[in-house]
């Protein structure tokens, strides 16, 4: 069962989305941001993770409640292994509410690795 608060997420403009790397038919990568994007690539390279990503992404108040998504397949100790990958490449953000952890998408990420592969206008 979910303890939904309700709580308002900030919405970002996409002025104030930072991507961290140019797109790569703009420059190459460097050394850091290829190390960066790789390991969030490699985080998401996972069929558990990518789901668990996606049921992130698509909760429709914009964060999911760990006890709402952890119907991947896997128990509990295992997602949350997963979760944790996920956080720590910087792919999701959480918030423990009492005994419940909640997670959300960083705000640029999604924006960051779709203008990474944007091929652009050329």
């Amino acid at each position: 069962m979910s303890n939904s608060s309700g709580v308002e997420l900030p919405v970002l403009e996409p002025e104030a989305v930072a991507p961290c790397c140019p797109p790569l038919t703009s420059a190459e990568l460097s050394e850091a941001d290829a190390a960066k994007m790789a390991a969030m690539f490699k985080a998401l390279g996972d069929p558990v993770r990518l789901r668990l990503f996606s049921k992130v992404a698509s909760h429709p108040e914009g964060e999911a409640c760990v006890c709402d998504i952890q119907d991947v397949g896997v128990s509990q100790p295992t997602v949350s292994h997963h979760l944790k990958k996920l956080k720590d490449v910087g792919l999701l953000t959480s918030e423990r509410r009492g005994t419940w952890v909640y997670y959300r998408i960083e705000p640029s990420v999604l924006a960051a690795m779709s203008q990474m592969l944007d091929r652009g206008s050329k």
